[in-house]
């Protein structure tokens, strides 16, 4: 089975980076919530974390400008 699961992960990592993560959403999103579930709450607590190192000063402000560019040459 462990040579099936390699090359069927071989072969999905050839396809475009938006191909990929369609797949990605819809395999978790068949796992019944459980996985998604988790990492809603990892988010939220990392949501949480930033937001106080935000108030406290430790977090700087990023404008949305600068998000969409980095986000821009990471999916590049």
């Amino acid at each position: 089975m462990a040579t099936t699961i390699e090359q069927i992960e071989h072969d999905l990592l050839k396809l475009p980076k938006q191909e990929r993560a369609f797949l990605a959403d819809r395999l978790l999103s068949s796992l019944d919530g459980e996985v998604l579930n988790e990492v809603d709450a990892a988010w939220v607590l990392e949501a949480e974390r930033r937001f106080k190192e935000y108030k406290s000063g430790k977090r700087q402000v990023v404008s949305e400008k600068e998000v969409f560019a980095d986000a821009d040459r990471v999916l590049k």
